[in-house]
């Protein structure tokens, strides 16, 4: 079901009723449809768990940059290793839908992931989840932790404003970032 206002021919703003029946309001904008949970929604970060891969995979495979040139890359076997094993995993769940995840290795010190359902983007999830990540890191290890991103993406942009530093390149071409638990605590610090 839908219904909408149309706003100066430019803007449709509409409330979207999914199969789950949870509601969210859309704004169409020149031809892309950005959803925003209705204000009652209730947004859940919490631990990953062995059941939210196939939700963590849905959104993985959703995102259109940093996107996996094969989705077989990353078995679920890899993610539960990750999320239980190497380190930590969290989730961003609305209305019973895992829309976001991060997940982190103690044992290589690195952001093994970070990643948002399009759609959901640019509404604090993906903060909330690095924040949750970082402290829970640096509340483990004092070690430097790194990340390797594309450059001329939104996630260079987000870890840049979350204070990671350039230090070169990774892998094929990415940008490696690292940031010291004294960086964190000093950005964080009341």
């Amino acid at each position: 079901m839908e219904t909408a206002l149309q706003l100066s021919g430019l803007i449709n703003l509409s409330t979207y009723e999914f199969e789950s029946r949870s509601k969210c309001y859309g704004i169409l904008f020149c031809g892309c449809l950005y959803l925003f949970p209705s204000k009652n929604t209730t947004v859940i970060i919490r631990e990953a768990i062995t059941a939210d891969i196939p939700q963590i995979q849905i959104v993985r495979n959703s995102v259109k940059e940093n996107m996996l040139s094969d989705p077989a890359l990353v078995p679920d076997e890899d993610v539960d290793d990750y999320i239980h094993n190497r380190g930590r995993g969290w989730v961003c769940e609305i209305e019973g839908n895992i829309v976001g995840f991060a997940i982190v290795s103690i044992k290589d010190h690195n952001v093994w992931a970070l990643f948002i359902q399009p759609g959901h983007d640019k509404k604090g999830i993906g903060k909330r989840l690095h924040d949750e990540m970082m402290n829970w890191y640096f509340g483990q290890s004092n070690q430097t932790i790194w990340l390797g991103t594309s450059p001329g993406t939104r996630a260079e942009a987000f870890y840049r404003k979350a204070g990671w530093r350039e230090v070169g390149l990774h892998g094929k071409a990415e940008i490696k970032f690292e940031m010291t638990a004294d960086e964190w605590r000093n950005k964080h610090e009341l």
